[in-house]
């Protein structure tokens, strides 16, 4: 393959989605330049574009497929190995009597768990990976102001985060050919805006009616010997009806937690700052003075942002042969079932599917030179329409399964019925394997099935469920009726 012209994939965005499409386009063999508005994201004093600077986000079977598909050797071992199991949520509460409770609620009833992780740790070393690459380069500090999908043009500033400029200056501007590129800069993509313009974009994004704050639950102390303060195999819950507190376990033995609140309860309790304790005492039981100080309390709420949550749906992803958006940027989705950033990984397996599909990769071992990059864009172009065809309802389903999943956490969780449901859906799965009968949750997080595809075997689940009860209930009334009429009819 020497002196033949590699296709040139730019990647704007360098988190876990961007590092990973990179990834693949890499291994493929294309010169590969990631773009990122941030600075290296492996430096400690890189700011988070959430402005939180620890996240801890659950990797389930479609992000672990993703890079067991990569095929990167000792990858996907070295990101489990630094993941946490978690095999149940674990929902904490007051009793009638005012007696704390813990309550696990397997997530599968074999035994399966999602794995808490760090997200900057996985960031850090899907980019490690990628810089043992010589056909992959860096542009962090660079900020896409345009794009020309004609042309296949871009252009961004380069920034220098240790320099503010006078008032007269303006950063300086580079324009950058390109092949194919790839936009996973997040749910406020800069890729997507300028897509737009090229793209007949149907577009919508809604916030919901709900803030979220991060808190921290530390280790014990050492004088008491350390360790965890709870069970790091759960995700803990204290569900409050109209708003939620949750906690997952982090490496040092800590635990991130996050406050999800109406906007006017966050408007409450920062006008009048004793009331936090107290209204954590009331929904949040056992939180405080238990798991974390009042003081550390009140600084957590009173010093980290209180940030949205957004729900993005669009389509098309792409346009012709020349762009693509991925994860956030292409279906932001509220964190409620843990599936945005999996969601996001497996975009980049599916991706690269129809790529081979449709432009394979040439063999190293082939005669025949490969093609150049022009003669590939009408492969690439029916490769990238086929997926988001394939991709997009698939991706509005999740979208809207998040939403719901706010519900049941939130309040569902402690409901007869839904515990009930819950148990005849595991327990059928256990008994009768044949007939395929799971969880919606379980067919989300421990498949690989199509989003679509879940929600058409649930919908059918509830049919025969309801059909079922209801079959018994007649029975059951059926042989009252004939008792009553033996005993007294006569």
């Amino acid at each position: 393959m020497s002196g033949e012209k590699r296709q040139k994939t730019i990647v704007v965005g360098a988190g876990p989605v961007g590092a990973l499409a990179a990834l693949y386009a890499a291994t493929r063999g294309d010169e590969v330049h990631v773009y990122d508005l941030r600075s290296d994201l492996r430096d400690p004093d890189t700011t988070p574009l959430n402005f939180t600077n620890s996240i801890n986000l659950a990797l389930s079977e479609r992000g672990i497929n993703a890079l067991r598909h990569l095929r990167c050797p000792g990858l996907l071992e070295d990101v489990l190995e630094h993941s946490i199991p978690m095999y149940a949520r674990m929902i904490h509460g007051r009793d009638t009597l005012g007696n704390l409770y813990e309550q696990p609620q397997t997530y599968d009833v074999h035994g399966r768990a999602i794995r808490a992780i760090d997200r900057a740790g996985l960031n850090k070393r899907l980019l490690d990976e990628l810089d043992a690459l010589p056909n992959v380069s860096f542009h962090f500090n660079h900020k896409l102001t345009g794009a020309d999908f004609h042309r296949n043009l871009a252009w961004f500033e380069t920034q220098d985060p240790h320099r503010k400029l006078q008032r007269h200056e303006r950063h300086a501007e580079i324009e950058i050919p390109f092949d194919f590129m790839i936009g996973a800069d997040g749910a406020h993509s800069a890729v997507r805006y300028h897509l737009m313009k090229f793209a007949r974009m149907d577009y919508r994004q809604d916030y919901i009616d709900t803030l979220w704050c991060e808190f921290k639950i530390p280790p014990k102390d050492a004088k008491d010997g350390g360790g965890w303060r709870l069970s790091p195999n759960h995700l803990h819950i204290w569900p409050g009806g109209e708003f939620m507190f949750i906690a997952i376990p982090s490496f040092d033995q800590s635990f991130i937690c996050t406050l999800f609140l109406p906007p006017s309860h966050f408007t409450s309790l920062s006008a009048s700052p004793s009331a936090l304790t107290d209204f954590f005492a009331i929904n949040f039981p056992g939180v405080t003075p238990d798991l974390i100080s009042p003081a550390d309390l009140q600084h957590s709420f009173d010093h980290n942002p209180h940030l949205p949550l957004i729900s993005i749906n669009c389509t098309p992803y792409h346009f012709q042969s020349s762009c693509v958006i991925l994860g956030d940027a292409a279906h932001a989705m509220v964190p409620f079932y843990g599936q945005g950033m999996n969601c996001g990984l497996e975009d980049v397996r599916l991706l690269y599917e129809f790529l081979d599909r449709h432009d394979p990769p040439a063999s190293p071992s082939s005669s025949s030179p490969p093609q150049a990059p022009p003669g590939k864009a009408p492969l690439r172009a029916t490769a990238l329409a086929a997926y988001t065809a394939h991709r997009t309802p698939d991706t509005h389903t999740i979208t809207s399964l998040a939403l719901q999943n706010y519900t049941e956490m939130r309040s569902s969780v402690t409901s007869p019925l839904y515990q009930a449901r819950k148990w005849a859906e595991e327990h059928a799965n256990l008994w009768f394997p044949s007939l395929g009968w799971e969880t919606r949750y379980a067919r989300v997080s421990f498949g690989n099935e199509r989003y679509g595809e879940v929600e058409r075997h649930v919908r059918e689940q509830g049919r025969l469920l309801v059909g079922g009860v209801m079959g018994v209930l007649g029975l059951v009334g059926m042989g009252v009726g004939v008792w009553g009429w033996r005993r007294w009819g006569r």
